[in-house]
């Protein structure tokens, strides 16, 4: 035995420690360039900034329309991440990254489309007391009519 290289005193001859050399050294998956983040964080921003100018100049006046929209928006922004930031494919891992790609999406997308649909549908669902026309009318107290914002509530009380 060498002198450069000596055996770990409790294991048998011929069995070395990797000392964790095995990570990394023949792994080619896809690592992505700078240009790669550049192009990504860019897309980010880009796909960011859009919806924000939308909804923060009210560009659509339809809720439900401008809701679709920003969902479009972020869908395209999750495939960006995914391929820039997180380089998964259908080759990476032998396939099983886009199978598990697959599954969260249906999961995120059942849950999404059964959460919209409970709220479309909680104000037909709502007990018949408790419907808006029911609903007594708000009135402002006696001590908050003279406050700022409250002129209103208190010219139509008077």
């Amino acid at each position: 035995m060498s002198r450069g290289h000596q055996e770990h005193p409790a294991r048998p001859m011929g069995q070395h420690d990797d000392h964790g050399h095995g990570h990394g050294h023949g792994d080619h998956a896809a690592h992505g360039t700078m240009k790669d983040y550049v192009t990504g964080f860019v897309l980010a921003v880009i796909l960011t900034a859009i919806p924000f100018w939308m909804v923060m100049n009210k560009s659509i006046s339809s809720s439900a329309t401008l809701g679709i929209v920003l969902l479009a928006f972020a869908a395209v922004q999750i495939v960006v991440h995914i391929k820039y930031f997180l380089h998964m494919n259908g080759k990476s891992e032998g396939g099983w990254n886009m199978l598990a790609m697959i599954f969260t999406i249906v999961i995120v997308v059942i849950t999404l489309s059964g959460s919209l649909w409970v709220m479309y549908h909680l104000n037909h669902n709502m007990m018949p007391t408790m419907s808006p026309e029911n609903m007594p009318t708000e009135t402002v107290p006696q001590s908050m009519q003279g406050m700022q914002g409250m002129q209103h509530g208190a010219a139509q009380s008077k």
